[in-house]
């Protein structure tokens, strides 16, 4: 009888530790890079196998832009060109700051349309996200869009897929600052540094509270180890790759 007890609070206690697995994949926006092995996922780009000290910090632009001059001055100081993802909205409520990205020499990609959960969306929805907010964009800078960021870093197959029968390039990050839950500086900086290595994708948010504040640490600090920032049309292989189970995009 004891024996039998024994046994059932094992499958209990274990049944417990696998619904605490999935909470906790769900919750850190990577449960949709782990699936049963014989499913293979067809995966965005989380970052890059490179060995040559080059990596990309990101801008998601999606509300306000009370930071973004003094984004934009840190950038231009520590000579640092970045890639910045802009929703349609915002792109058509402050033009003059996609202008002025645009010719401070950094790279644009596309954020989606409306900022909506798009693994809920049938194709032909996907693809008028798509098609309207990069439009939107190439309209001002005359410069063509083929980099997309998933809001929320929400994604399935199908968006994925239609993306790049589009010509976009899905891209989400292997470095998350956690910046838009208003951290601190130096808990952002800390948190960027310990985990920022070559071919990682940082991402942060232009009306982040403490994020322009955060960013002559993460420079100062990575410059000085020997790493060079490139935006991520740039890190990135267009061709002739694979992404394997973590998100790796890989040279063939």
């Amino acid at each position: 009888m004891q024996c039998k007890t024994k046994r059932i609070l094992a499958f209990f206690l274990a049944i417990i530790s696998i619904i605490s697995c999935v909470i906790v994949l769900k919750t850190t926006g990577m449960y949709s890079v782990y699936t049963y092995s014989s499913n293979k996922r067809d995966l965005p780009i989380y970052c890059v196998d490179r060995k040559d000290s080059v990596l990309s910090i990101s801008f998601d632009c999606a509300w306000g832009v009370e930071y973004t001059d003094k984004i934009l001055d840190t950038l231009d100081f520590y000579k640092v060109k970045c890639t910045f993802f802009m929703t349609q909205f915002w792109v058509e409520k402050n033009p003059e700051y996609v202008e002025k990205i645009f010719e401070r020499g950094h790279e644009i990609g596309t954020h989606s349309r409306t900022h909506p959960y798009m693994s809920k969306m049938n194709k032909s929805e996907i693809e008028s996200e798509l098609k309207t907010s990069k439009e939107a964009i190439e309209k001002i800078t005359g410069r063509k869009v083929d980099l997309f960021r998933p809001p929320y870093g929400d994604y399935d197959d199908l968006l994925v897929s239609t993306a790049r029968e589009m010509g976009i390039y899905t891209i989400q990050w292997s470095v998350d600052s956690l910046d838009w839950k208003d951290l601190s500086a130096l808990e952002i900086a800390t948190r960027v540094l310990q985990k920022a290595k070559s071919g990682s994708i940082i991402l942060c948010h232009n009306n982040g509270l403490h994020t322009a504040e955060a960013l002559p640490l993460i420079f100062s600090a990575l410059q000085e180890k020997g790493f060079v920032f490139q935006p991520i049309g740039a890190l990135i292989y267009k061709e002739g790759y694979t992404v394997d189970h973590s998100g790796m995009q890989i040279k063939n």
